[in-house]
């Protein structure tokens, strides 16, 4: 929710839960393809879940997840074609229809990045461009998907699409811990940006030179993380209680799993399959992305779906079990122990799950208590938490 908007109209947005069903139904299928990956002998309809199991992930969930968030802000008919592609591209690959899965995914993208244009057209930032370069990346990693790159050779573009899109809303709600018209605030602003430059580059170079191209992107990471850490206001509310601190810790965790994995980049380069690529794979996208995820789920649905989504200090444990599950999973991947990884992979499946049956009870099964003065305090903390 960006600062200053307005709290979520009464009513929920029956018209937005196909699309959101269709973000559940990817999530589902990459978890279920995950279970295949691990070894775990589950047996899955389809041969196309496990060598899908990134796409449906990444695209699939959150690319239908952080557009369909966008299209509400646009408030346009037309923006909800972006999540409608990314939903039914995401599933028809799990389905088996590899080719007009991508297809439907990249023209996602494209779709998305209209709607980026719209939306820097109306304010005009840098954080809003910021977080177009990460459609960009989305759909520059489609195309080149297209011309038959492999999975392997397109996670730094997944990984820019996230980042710079967590990243550049960081920005946009002005919760970096500075002020823009200041100049300490314009230098802490600038490094954010040029570590974001770096990371960008390093992308860009991953296609010819995948080396150097992993490596720089890895470094990016790192500054980026380390940067945001330093400066982002979740170092104060982390001290503060309810929802702000359960976000700030949700920050705090995903920006240190980052500086984890561009760590391992930028000292090994492009890992080949195995240890160190399963490891610095997931502490991106399950340490960094994920926490993210759960941190602003309590502000992000109300304001897409018009439903409350109290906190409830029930969320801490999805959360621990997210995080401690990776730890024993990053471990089993470095220190080549396969049990370890099977078992932190599937715990961190169940901590996905958990953590989606624990917003179902906060919404329908623990009693709100507020009322008057009481609501408005929680918009007010919700606005600063994230």
């Amino acid at each position: 929710m960006k600062a200053g908007a307005p709290p979520p109209r009464a009513g929920a947005a029956v018209n937005r839960f196909p699309l959101l069903a269709g973000a559940m139904l990817s999530i589902a299928a990459g978890l279920w393809g995950g279970l295949s990956l691990l070894g775990t002998g589950v047996p899955v309809p389809s041969t196309a879940l496990a060598p899908q199991h990134g796409p449906l992930m990444a695209l699939g969930f959150l690319g239908t997840l952080i557009s369909l968030e966008r299209a509400v802000a646009l408030g346009r008919p037309w923006g909800y074609a972006a999540p409608a592609l990314a939903a039914v591209g995401a599933l028809a690959g799990a389905a088996g229809f590899a080719r007009p899965g991508q297809v439907l995914l990249t023209a996602a993208a494209g779709w998305f990045l209209a709607v980026y244009l719209v939306l820097l057209a109306r304010r005009p930032g840098r954080e809003v461009v910021v977080q177009m370069c990460g459609a960009v990346a989305w759909y520059v990693g489609g195309l080149l998907w297209l011309r038959g790159l492999s999975i392997a050779d397109l996670v730094p573009w997944l990984m820019a699409f996230l980042v710079l899109t967590i990243a550049g809303e960081r920005l946009e709600l002005a919760h970096v811990g500075f002020l823009p018209g200041q100049a300490k605030g314009r230098r802490a602003s600038d490094g954010i940006l040029a570590a974001m430059g770096v990371l960008g580059a390093g992308v860009i170079v991953s296609v010819p030179w995948p080396a150097v191209g992993w490596r720089m992107a890895g470094l990016g990471m790192v500054l980026l993380s380390g940067l945001l850490v330093v400066h982002d206001i979740a170092r104060k509310t982390v001290r503060s209680t309810g929802l702000p601190r359960f976000a700030a810790v949700c920050l705090l965790a995903g920006y240190a799993w980052l500086i984890l994995a561009g760590g391992l980049w930028a000292t090994f380069g492009r890992p080949e399959t195995g240890g160190i690529y399963d490891a610095s794979l997931h502490a991106v996208f399950l340490g960094f992305v994920m926490s993210m995820v759960f941190g602003h789920a309590p502000v992000i649905l109300p304001a897409v779906l018009r439903v409350r989504l109290p906190y409830h200090p029930m969320l801490y444990g999805p959360l621990a079990l997210l995080h401690a599950a990776l730890l024993v999973r990053v471990a089993g991947d470095l220190g080549g122990v396969p049990a370890a990884r099977t078992i932190g992979g599937v715990l961190g499946e169940v901590s996905l799950l958990a953590f989606a049956g624990a917003a179902v009870l906060t919404r329908y099964a623990v009693p709100s208590r507020r009322t008057g003065a009481a609501a408005r305090t929680s918009r007010s903390q919700n606005m600063e938490s994230t």
